[in-house]
């Protein structure tokens, strides 16, 4: 049996038993117009609403569509919208699955169906960056001749996942995570709908937002605890799915965090107090409470970064180093696979060596200067390279560091305000250590004394 009979005899069963088919199915999106989330690919003129035929066909020269996103983002979706709106066979395919032999079936099925019946295919392919590059080089004859619509999804980067030749030849549209608010949308409206739950429960509040929790942006993942939900408070007879009903579903507990009241600080503030006082398990305590509520990777990158310069600053330079490629990472992968660099980051920073010289050092500035404590500029270290500056003196007396041995100069740099004034206090831990020797030895040359340990 040819790939494209499994689609059809799949939507003969469902038409005859919609009930059969699983809830993220049933609510499957009948038209762009009832697709979540995505308001950028959705609006008016845009090249996927061509490409469905709204306003002049589709996207001038693209033969295929690469839809790049996390899952549940609504890719298959948008292929199966794509297929209805324009009234094409509709052929589905795993790059898991299928390889060259199923694609070359489903190519052949496309033009027998074309040639007799006028009837073009869209095949949606999903997770291509799983097919090897002779695996989709063989897919290059029918994108080219526009034998299929191939309409290609990808979890990953398709710059790096997908054949140059059939990335030049596609029309890329990036999907983002879905917010809460678009998943709110689509789990009251799988409640309300005939084709859903119809109107059979209702869903309180503290359920509906652990869902949310559950859901992290993946609208499929959202639909099946609901209906897994459904199923046991229908099979218990009650009127509502309640939080515990949900937890026993799911088996994960409901995490006590309110991303925008006293439980998103409260936490935050744990897990970097955890991370100060060199707790790493009570640090992944609170990190994964965040990453289970759902919190936005990128705040507790930027806390981590913080906490990299606050709290372990010189005594191990590299963790902001470790901090900052941590950030980087999560805004490029996003979750689920974010939770493992900043764990890994979290560790980083909660076993380094401890030192809060750089925070104390730059805050006791502050308070100097807010305080008046300001002055004027040493004349040798103003600017002197603008017409008229030596006419003022300026620049005059300056001694040149590198032309020194040792490279320090006996001159006062600070203003008389706070000459001889001392922010920065470095610690013994770790590699500050040498920070505090040389710094020891800095300063006693710029006094014109010598340095300890030398001679």
């Amino acid at each position: 049996m040819e790939p494209d009979l499994f689609t059809a005899a799949a939507e003969e069963r469902q038409s005859k038993d919609p009930a059969a088919s699983p809830l993220a199915v049933r609510m499957r999106p009948r038209t762009l117009d009832e697709v979540v989330g995505q308001r950028h690919l959705l609006r008016r003129g845009s090249p996927l609403r061509r490409l469905v035929g709204e306003g002049g066909g589709g996207p001038a020269g693209a033969s295929s569509v690469l839809l790049w996103g996390p899952p549940g983002t609504g890719k298959t979706t948008l292929a199966y919208v794509v297929s209805k709106a324009t009234d094409q066979r509709f052929v589905e395919l795993s790059a898991i699955t299928a390889g060259v032999k199923e694609v070359r079936a489903v190519i052949d099925g496309a033009r027998r169906s074309s040639g007799a019946y006028g009837k073009d295919t869209v095949l949606f392919l999903d997770e291509i960056h799983r097919f090897s590059k002779a695996q989709q080089d063989s897919l290059l004859p029918a994108v080219e001749n526009r034998w299929v619509t191939l309409v290609a999804a990808t979890t990953e980067n398709p710059y790096f996942s997908v054949i140059s030749p059939l990335l030049s030849r596609s029309l890329l549209l990036t999907l983002e995570p879905l917010t809460d608010d678009d998943l709110r949308g689509l789990i009251r409206r799988a409640l309300a709908d005939e084709r859903g739950l119809a109107a059979a429960l209702t869903l309180p509040e503290d359920a509906e937002a652990h869902l949310l929790r559950i859901a992290q942006g993946d609208a499929r993942r959202a639909l099946t605890a609901l209906e897994a939900a459904a199923g046991a408070a229908l099979a218990k007879a009650e009127p509502e799915i309640t939080l515990a009903t949900l937890e026993e579903t799911v088996d994960r507990a409901a995490v006590t965090y309110d991303r925008d009241g006293d439980q998103h600080y409260d936490v935050a503030s744990a897990l970097i107090k955890s991370i100060r006082g060199s707790d790493v398990d009570a640090a992944l305590h609170y990190l994964a409470r965040m990453v289970e509520a759902g919190e936005d990777p990128r705040f507790i990158a930027r806390r981590l970064m913080i906490s990299a310069s606050e709290d372990v600053g010189l005594a191990d330079p590299s963790a902001l180093q470790t901090a900052v490629a941590a950030a980087q990472a999560v805004a490029m992968i996003g979750f689920p696979e974010a939770r493992i660099t900043l764990a890994q980051a979290t560790i980083a920073l909660a076993l380094a060596p401890k030192s809060n010289a750089a925070y104390k050092a730059i805050d006791a500035a502050l308070a100097d200067v807010r305080a008046g404590k300001a002055g004027p500029v040493p004349t040798y270290l103003r600017d002197g390279h603008y017409g008229g500056a030596r006419k003022l003196g300026h620049g005059a007396g300056y001694q040149y560091p590198h032309d020194l041995p040792g490279g320090v100069a006996a001159q006062q740099y600070a203003p008389d305000a706070v000459h001889g004034a001392r922010y920065y206090e470095p610690t013994r831990y770790g590699a500050e250590a040498r920070y505090a020797d040389v710094a020891a030895r800095v300063r006693a040359r710029l006094r014109g004394e010598e340095g300890p340990g030398e001679g």
